[in-house]
């Protein structure tokens, strides 16, 4: 009996080889499905690489969306690429056997969706932060849903959709997630959901990462100049500013940001314009996240970007 087939990327900097061996071990364990894997070194020659899968060692750490592109690209040149791509860190685990079959069931029920997200929760199988539902109203992360943007460390991806937006950022370095969910929607996708669908991850904080208030605020810029009507930058810069310095006030971070401010700023009219339609803007909107309203990173919300989460 044939079974769909995804092609799994997963990044290592050899920094944690025994959530390593357990991501993997749980990744090998689904049924279900047929895998080809790629593990893809980021600055490094990967330790730990399962039975007959693909390995791409990149001789410097070229940021998390530059290495899922490098994993990505190595599976469709090897021959007969999935229909899916499915995205996980490297400390990442499956609670079950049957996690990836059911994502890919929600993907037949969601045609429309180009990403579905499972719940993240911590080992405990019941801790979800407020931080890892990819919605605005975040207070019932048992909710399922069309979202618009995505925790993208764990996330299943179409093949198709992912090729025809070109795949991830890479000079976004990390935190692309929002910007893939934007072009994905901008191509007449949408996102999902799968709620009742769980992965376990370490709930860890990501500011022991000095890159992280500059990148996240960094990045911001670059999204909106990225992917907005010009009318509508002007808005969402002006409310994202706002909570971000904010939170930094509470939360500490803000000379990282204002200086990821500032380089965002600069470089904002390096960033190749593809701004999304009203059309687009107004199914956001209608999705419950109109592109003026933006949540900014928590201090405890995002992966380092040295290949995988903190």
């Amino acid at each position: 009996m044939s079974h769909p087939r995804v092609d799994v990327v997963l990044l290592t900097m050899n920094d944690r080889p025994e959530q390593e061996k357990t991501a993997q071990a749980t990744l090998l364990a689904q049924r279900g499905v047929d895998l080809r894997i790629c593990v893809v070194g980021n600055g490094c020659v990967p330790d730990i690489v399962p039975s007959d899968a693909h390995t791409v060692v990149l001789e410097e750490n070229v940021g998390i969306p530059g290495g899922r592109n490098a994993g990505a690209r190595a599976l469709t040149e090897s021959g007969r690429p999935g229909d899916y791509l499915f995205f996980l860190d490297n400390d990442a685990t499956f609670p079950t056997d049957d996690v990836l079959a059911r994502l890919l069931a929600e993907a037949d029920h969601h045609p429309e969706a180009a990403y579905v997200q499972p719940r993240l929760t911590g080992p405990d199988d019941a801790t979800t932060p407020r931080r890892w539902v990819p919605r605005l109203r975040a207070g019932d992360p048992s909710r399922p849903g069309v979202i618009t943007t995505m925790t993208e460390g764990i996330v299943l991806v179409r093949r198709d959709a992912f090729d025809a937006v070109g795949g991830w950022e890479a000079s976004l370095f990390a935190y692309e997630g929002l910007d893939l969910a934007y072009r994905c929607w901008s191509a007449g996708w949408s996102g999902w959901y799968a709620a009742d669908l769980r992965m376990h991850h370490p709930v860890t904080s990501p500011t022991r990462h000095a890159q992280f208030h500059r990148l996240a605020a960094r990045n911001r810029i670059a999204v909106a100049y990225r992917n907005l009507p010009a009318s509508l930058i002007p808005a969402y810069l002006t409310t994202w500013t706002a909570i971000t310095l904010a939170r930094s006030a509470r939360h500490g971070g803000i000379r990282d940001s204002l200086q990821g401010m500032r380089e965002g700023w600069a470089l904002r009219h390096a960033q190749a314009r593809r701004p999304m339609s009203w059309r687009t803007a107004w199914r956001l909107t209608t999705a419950g996240r109109p592109p003026v309203i933006s949540t900014p990173a928590h201090p405890r919300s995002i992966r380092s970007p040295a290949g995988g989460t903190p």
